[in-house]
C-alpha cells in the first residue's frame, strides 16, 4: 500500500487527510482514484463524483436567436412554424417547417468562416458564443485543455449534400467545392466550435437520431463527473429543412400535412395530431463541475442531476408499445440521480406529435410514475418549435433548466382534444408558474435509442 505523506493521517476508509489540510477539510486524497476530493463532490465505486451544474446557455430557435427571445415566445404559447421558404415546397406533400429567422451567421463569426460553414454547424458557433457570454467563461491558455465540446447532431449537412450531387449531375464532378466535405460531416460543429473558442479539452459528436442532442449533454455530464475535464460545452444542433429530408419524411408518413394551418399543426397528445413538423436550430450549455463554476463565480442556473440511455431493441422507426426503452431510460435517469419518482415536478416530453409516440410515452411515464403521473406536468414544447431531431435535446435541456431556475412550465399548445390514453396534466395551451425543483426531460431517437436527463434547482 502507498505509504502516507508526511504529517498525513489515514482515515479508517482508506483515504489520506494531508496535514495542511486537515484544519480546513477541504481537500482530501483518495487512495483508489488517486484523485483530488473537492467541494461538491463524493466518490462512488473508487470514481470521483463531481456535482455538475449550468451556468451558461444559447439558443438559436424557430421562436428566436437567443435565450430570452425564444423563452419569451415560448411561454407565450407562439408557434415558430411557418410555410417553408428554404426552397419551393409547392408540390410537396408538406409544405411546412419550424424555420429560424432573421439569422445572420456573420453577427457571430468572421464573414469568412460564415460562407464555409454549414447552416448546422454556424447553428452551433452562434449559440455557442452566446452560451459561453451567459457563463461569462474565458476561454484561455490556463484552461483551454479541461475545457472540451460534445455535441449532437442527427443528419448533418444533408443540405450541403443534396446540393452538392445536384452540381455534380448538372454541372460536372469539377464544380464541387473543396468545402463540401468539412460543411457535410456532423463533427465540424464541435470542431469548429474548439476552433472558434480555443476548447482543447475531449471533442466529441454523436448522431444518434433525435437523441443526440441529450446524449451529448449527458457524455458530457459524466465526463465532468469523473474529472476527464472542468467545463464542456454541449447540446445539439440540426439544420435539415431541405428537400430530401421533407420527402424522406413524407416517403414515411412521419410529416404533418396540416399545411393550410402551420401553427396549428404540431400538436402532441391531442386527437387530431397528424405527425411531426420538422424544426431546425441549436441549444448550447455550458457545464461546470461544480467546485470549477464556485471558484469563478460562475452564475448557476440549475444542476444535473442524473442520466439514462437506453436501446429498445425493438424496431427501426417505432418504440415499444408498452414503452419499455423509455421506462427503463427514465428509471435509470432517477438512479442516477437517487431520486424518488415523486419528486419530479415536470416533464418535458419527447412528445412529437406522432400517434405512436405520443400513446407510448405516456404509457411509460404511467409505468415509471404510478399514481404521481397524475400530479406531475408534461409539456411538449414541440409543439411551438416543431422537432429538431438532433438539435431537439439540446433547446429542450435549455428550456428545462429555464423552467428550474424560473419556475415557469411552458405549454402544449394545440391541445384541444385528449387522444385516446393521452390522459395526463400536459399544461395545455398556457404557461404556468409553479415550482419545478426538479424536471426530467426526455429524447427519444430512430432505432430505439434513447435518453432522460434530469435536472434540480441547484443548492449548496
Amino acid at each position: 500500500m502507498q505509504s502516507p505523506p508526511a504529517g498525513s493521517k489515514r482515515r479508517m476508509d482508506g483515504s489520506l487527510l494531508a496535514a495542511d489540510d486537515r484544519q480546513r477539510g477541504q481537500i482530501k486524497f483518495h487512495i483508489r482514484s488517486g484523485r483530488l476530493h473537492k467541494p461538491g463532490s463524493s466518490h462512488k465505486g473508487g470514481l470521483l463524483q463531481r456535482r455538475v451544474v449550468i451556468t451558461g446557455m444559447g439558443l438559436v430557435t424557430p421562436l428566436g436567436i437567443g435565450v430570452e427571445d425564444s423563452w419569451s415566445a415560448l411561454c407565450a404559447g407562439k408557434s415558430g412554424i411557418t410555410e417553408i421558404t428554404r426552397f419551393d415546397a409547392s408540390t410537396y406533400l408538406t409544405r411546412i417547417a419550424g424555420e429560424v429567422k432573421d439569422f445572420n451567421a456573420e453577427d457571430f463569426m468572421p464573414k469568412k468562416e460564415a460562407r464555409r460553414n454549414e447552416l448546422f454547424i454556424s447553428y452551433a458557433v452562434a449559440a455557442t458564443r452566446m452560451a459561453l457570454e451567459n457563463a461569462r467563461l474565458e476561454i484561455n491558455s490556463s484552461n483551454a485543455d479541461r475545457i472540451g465540446v460534445v455535441t449532437g447532431c442527427g443528419l448533418g449537412g444533408l443540405g450541403i449534400m443534396e446540393e452538392t450531387i445536384l452540381n455534380i449531375a448538372t454541372k460536372g464532378p469539377r464544380r464541387v467545392s473543396p468545402f463540401f466535405i468539412p460543411m457535410m460531416i456532423g463533427n465540424m460543429a464541435p470542431g469548429m466550435i474548439s476552433i472558434q473558442f480555443g476548447a482543447k479539452g475531449p471533442n466529441l459528436s454523436l448522431a444518434t437520431a433525435c437523441a443526440a442532442g441529450a446524449h451529448a449533454i449527458g457524455d458530457s455530464y459524466k465526463m465532468i463527473q469523473h474529472g476527464m475535464a472542468d467545463a464542456m460545452i454541449t447540446g445539439g444542433t440540426e439544420a435539415v429543412v431541405s428537400k430530401t429530408a421533407v420527402v424522406g419524411f413524407n416517403a414515411m408518413k412521419a410529416l404533418s400535412t396540416r399545411n393550410d394551418e402551420p401553427q396549428k399543426a404540431s400538436r402532441p397528445f391531442d386527437r387530431d395530431r397528424d405527425g411531426f413538423v420538422i424544426g431546425e436550430g441549436c441549444g448550447i450549455l455550458i457545464l461546470e463541475a461544480l467546485d470549477h463554476a464556485l471558484e469563478r463565480g460562475a452564475p448557476i442556473q440549475a444542476e444535473i442531476a442524473g442520466f439514462g440511455l437506453t436501446g429498445d431493441g425493438y424496431h427501426i422507426t417505432s418504440p415499444c408499445p408498452d414503452g419499455d426503452g423509455a421506462v427503463r431510460c427514465m428509471q435509470t435517469a432517477l438512479d442516477d440521480a437517487g431520486l424518488a419518482p415523486d419528486k419530479v415536478d415536470y416533464i418535458n416530453a419527447h412528445g412529437t406529435s406522432t400517434e405512436l409516440n405520443d400513446l407510448y410515452e405516456s404509457r411509460a411515464v404511467k409505468t415509471v410514475f404510478k399514481d404521481h403521473a397524475y400530479k406531475l406536468a408534461i409539456s411538449s414544447t414541440k409543439s411551438m418549435t416543431g422537432h429538431l431531431l438532433g438539435g431537439a435535446g439540446g433547446i429542450e435541456t435549455v428550456f428545462s433548466a429555464l423552467s428550474v431556475s424560473r419556475d415557469v412550465i411552458p405549454p402544449t399548445i394545440n391541445y384541444e382534444n385528449p387522444a385516446d390514453e393521452c390522459d395526463l396534466d400536459y399544461v395545455p395551451n398556457t404557461a404556468r408558474k409553479t415550482k419545478v425543483n426538479v424536471a426530467m426531460t426526455n429524447s427519444f431517437g430512430f432505432g430505439g435509442t434513447n435518453a432522460t436527463l434530469l435536472l434540480k434547482k441547484y443548492t449548496d
